[in-house]
């Protein structure tokens, strides 16, 4: 499983991505360990990669990011530096996914406006055809890998 996790290291795993300013006092007590051997394991994941960085989760509404969509681009060409570059310079395109399928990217973009999303979805258009979905609500907000239970 991955690096090596074991159910300890998973359970230290889904603390701090609840939390990820938990004292390390904090986090050994509620994965049941000392803290010396909890603050060990922590700095062994960063250490290998499997905890890649510590993050504010920004409510975007509240910042002032009234829209976000799930914005679909079909890229006809096989030099894609020119939409990195245009990803570079986007700061609303959160996300970018390289997918398979019909369609060759998904982005997650937050706009102050629908006119402003319209800006962004028209530099996106550029590359290929693009379309746009509109987030309702998040049923399930990004919440980090869990350990997979294993099939039988």
């Amino acid at each position: 499983m991955g690096e090596n996790l074991d159910a300890v290291d998973w359970s230290i795993l889904t603390e701090l991505q609840t939390d990820g300013r938990v004292p390390i006092t904090e986090l050994s007590r509620r994965v049941q360990l000392s803290a010396s051997a909890t603050s060990e394991r922590v700095r062994r994941m960063e250490a290998i990669g499997v905890i890649a960085g510590y993050r504010a989760e920004v409510d975007l509404a509240k910042a002032g990011f009234a829209v976000l969509a799930v914005v679909r681009l079909k890229y006809p060409g096989s030099r894609h530096e020119p939409l990195h570059r245009l990803l570079e310079r986007r700061p609303e395109i959160l996300e970018c996914l390289r997918t398979t399928g019909d369609d060759c990217y998904a982005l997650k973009v937050a706009a102050t406006s629908m006119a402003h999303l319209e800006q962004v979805v028209n530099d996106l258009a550029g590359f290929g055809s693009a379309t746009t979905n509109l987030v309702y609500s998040a049923t399930l907000p990004y919440r980090g890998p869990r350990p997979v239970p294993p099939t039988a």
